[in-house]
């Protein structure tokens, strides 16, 4: 049983060592194989003039570069059916704005000595809330002007109402020119609220007709003068 027990024995080692042999002989050729045929492909498809480490940097800051945050203006002219002082009264009443003004949540004003004060006001622009405060100066019943001097989200903001006399026809009326220019400070707060805040604007004018109905009663219609 000893003699025929060993040549088997010795003849499986053997076959075993032969067939790992093989199979690491074999993937071997497939490693080398495929290391160069990988350094083919590279050698064929990159040009002598382009670096490759370098071209993504540079296609991702041209990319970005253009994108900005934008200064937008907005004018509206409406003649209402209001005196010139009734309006301007109704414009420069800041602590009630956050009872009438579309997303405003609360308003405060802080009188100055020459009839100029500040205004605090904060604005909601879903999922942002914004607290400034702006500079008001005041040429009574004919303008009021508002900068932002203290917030987070504005880069610049300034609104402007001009009280006229309105049409010879119409009486009371009173020709009301709005303006508003603004930048965000960050790209973004613009993604954010641009849209919101473009609609805000837009409805402005209107805000405050309807206070001024509340506050003397419903007049003549407004016509749009842009």
């Amino acid at each position: 049983m000893t003699k025929r027990t060993t040549p088997i024995f010795f003849r499986a080692m053997l076959e075993m060592s032969d067939t790992h042999s093989l199979k690491f002989l074999r993937g071997s050729t497939k490693r080398t194989s495929r290391n160069l045929s990988s350094r083919g492909v590279l050698q064929t498809r990159r040009p002598d003039n382009i670096h490759p480490v370098s071209n993504p940097r540079r296609h991702f800051i041209n990319l970005v570069a253009p994108i900005t945050t934008r200064k937008v203006e907005y004018t509206e002219s409406r003649i209402l059916g209001y005196t010139p002082q009734q309006l301007y009264g109704v414009v420069a009443n800041v602590d009630q704005y956050q009872h009438f003004v579309p997303w405003c949540a609360k308003s405060r004003a802080f009188k100055g000595e020459s009839g100029d004060f500040q205004a605090e006001l904060e604005i909601g622009f879903p999922p942002v809330v914004e607290r400034y405060t702006s500079e008001v100066t005041v040429i009574p019943n004919h303008k009021i002007r508002a900068v932002c001097t203290d917030g987070s989200v504005f880069r610049h903001l300034e609104t402007v109402w001009r009280f006229f006399p309105g049409a010879s026809d119409l009486h009371p009326s009173c020709k009301v020119h709005f303006y508003v220019s603004f930048e965000f400070k960050s790209l973004l707060h613009c993604h954010l609220t641009s849209l919101f805040f473009d609609e805000v604007v837009k409805q402005m004018i209107g805000a405050f007709d309807s206070r001024a109905a509340v506050l003397y009663g419903k007049q003549q219609g407004a016509v749009a003068t842009r």
